[in-house]
């Protein structure tokens, strides 16, 4: 592996030792909210706190992006954090949860790490290199249809006007699908997507530190993520529609079909 992610991945197993350890106990742990739907626990803390004493060790002129903590630093090379990405199935005890690191040099996606602490699931990719899951390479689904296919999704929890765009699209999407799942952990959607488990996923209203991974590993199976209405660059809107070719084909052209609905569409103050 890159030494970067290397680093990466002592960084994500370190703080998943940190989950774990407080898994069994969440009634204990002191939780606040940021916003609608939105909680952050001491142990995402603690998680991130130890993410970045790991990069910081060996990297210490690199910057951080945290989930919790911000922006740490300038530089060409900066770590997009998510201590515990589903941090609400945590905290109810449904281990559908994640760390997620992504690392991007001048810009651009160039190392994700994803760790699923419940099974010791590792997931790594680098630019270029392809992703793997516990050291195998993955490839997304070979399935061709969408009546065929399970899909992924992530309710817009945060803004209403985004629940009312989001209901079509969930709509149409259910239409035409053998099933879709909301498992409430982005990070792991997408990573589940890259080992081919689903065949596509989408959401809106996502934080780089959600998706930057992901993101990356999907592209590297040999999958493909876009920006949900393909007006920009996905990791500036957060809006993301990822799946193996033919699927993320067929959930496009779903979407195309709501041009008549304005509701599922953008507003003109919304970037995707």
């Amino acid at each position: 592996m890159h030494p970067l992610v290397n680093v990466a991945v002592q960084a994500a197993r370190a703080a998943g030792q940190i989950i774990l350890r407080h898994a069994h106990q969440t009634d204990r742990l002191t939780v606040t909210s940021k916003g609608k739907s939105d909680f952050v626990s001491e142990v995402d803390r603690a998680a991130e706190a130890e993410i970045v004493r790991t990069i910081r060790r060996f990297y210490p002129d690199h910057a951080i992006l945290g989930e919790e903590g911000g922006a740490m630093g300038e530089a060409e090379t900066v770590w997009i954090v998510d201590p515990l990405d589903g941090t609400t199935n945590f905290l109810h005890g449904i281990p559908h949860y994640a760390v997620s690191i992504g690392i991007t040099h001048r810009g651009k996606l160039a190392h994700g790490v994803i760790y699923d602490p419940n099974s010791n699931d590792l997931y790594t990719a680098s630019a270029g290199g392809g992703a793997q899951c516990n050291a195998r390479r993955i490839r997304v689904s070979r399935t061709e249809s969408l009546e065929r296919s399970l899909i992924g999704t992530g309710a817009p929890f945060r803004d209403e006007e985004r629940v009312r765009r989001y209901l079509p699209q969930l709509g149409a999407v259910l239409e035409e699908t053998a099933g879709i799942r909301r498992a409430g952990a982005a990070a792991l959607d997408l990573a589940w997507v890259a080992r081919g488990r689903l065949d596509g996923f989408w959401e809106m209203d996502l934080k780089p530190w959600d998706i930057a991974a992901g993101v990356l590993l999907v592209r590297e199976a040999g999958g493909t993520v876009t920006e949900l209405f393909g007006r920009s660059e996905v990791m500036d809107t957060g809006n993301v529609l990822a799946g193996n070719l033919r699927i993320h084909a067929a959930i496009a052209r779903c979407f195309e079909s709501l041009r008549n609905t304005p509701a599922a569409l953008p507003s003109d103050n919304d970037q995707g």
